[in-house]
């Protein structure tokens, strides 16, 4: 990343075995989603999105916290500047729908705190593993600015009551919560949470890359159409994977008893 406020880059990657790891890499900021970490943020998905050794990303946080949501320090510095703040939220805007549009699985792991754009993130994951103490909110409504783009993900994810009740008080909810909200997928202690999402990670990376790039895009695709509609638009996507040599090479290999041999293609 060539995205920096010091000499350390503001995004750490770190790729082993087609699964890289995204930091972020601000701690001493619990890891505030600057306009300068946000570029760095999408020029990294851009070139993962490029980069066909990828199969898996996840997303992390440096320090006490994984993130704490947009630098309320910097959007002061700038004056509310509306050349800025329209910049700056069209930039994590961006963000999120690249995060969606990735053609890999993106997988939070999250530790200490989430909140506000920082909640956004692990509601842009495709997957999200918590540390048990880990806390989440939207509490842009307590400081007189509501959370209204973390609203997007946050409600296309829980419930539109639990996203309603996090985003009208702006209060902290525990780990057991985020996880009856559907907020996350797995709660596990600290110490186990890089060996936990390592271990989804891999089991994901191990599939056909063709086939899991179908399968995310259907799923958000056919989220959002009638239901009709969505059975027509699967229907195809399914008749097209057939057609895939992965697909007939997954079949093969169920029917004969063998590992299958994924191509790709």
């Amino acid at each position: 990343m060539t995205h920096t406020t010091t000499d350390a880059p503001l995004v750490l990657r770190h790729d082993d075995n087609g699964v890289t790891t995204l930091t972020l890499n601000r701690p001493q900021a619990r890891n505030a989603l600057s306009q300068g970490m946000l570029r760095a943020l999408l020029d990294a998905f851009a070139a993962i999105a490029a980069d066909d050794s990828v199969r898996v990303v996840i997303l992390a946080g440096a320090g006490p916290a994984f993130c704490a949501g947009h630098d309320l320090k910097e959007i002061r510095a700038a004056g509310y500047a509306r050349d800025y703040t329209e910049k700056l939220f069209a930039d994590c805007a961006e963000l999120m729908q690249a995060i969606v549009k990735l053609p890999k699985v993106v997988i939070a792991r999250v530790h200490g705190i989430a909140t506000a754009a920082g909640a956004q993130l692990v509601a842009s994951a495709d997957l999200a593993i918590a540390t048990l103490d880990s806390r989440f909110a939207t509490p842009g409504v307590n400081i007189g600015l509501f959370c209204s783009t973390p609203m997007v993900a946050l409600s296309r994810n829980v419930a539109h009551k639990h996203a309603l009740q996090m985003l009208l008080t702006g209060d902290l909810i525990d780990a057991q919560t985020a996880l009856r909200f559907g907020l996350v997928n797995e709660l596990v202690p600290a110490e186990q949470l890089e060996a936990a999402t390592r271990d989804l990670a891999s089991k994901i990376a191990s599939k056909s890359l063709l086939t899991v790039a179908i399968g995310k895009e259907a799923f958000y695709r056919q989220a959002e159409l009638p239901l009709a509609d969505a059975y027509a638009y699967t229907r195809d996507v399914m008749v097209a994977n057939l057609e895939a040599q992965d697909a007939q090479e997954g079949i093969n290999a169920f029917i004969d008893k063998r590992p299958p041999v994924w191509c790709g293609q």
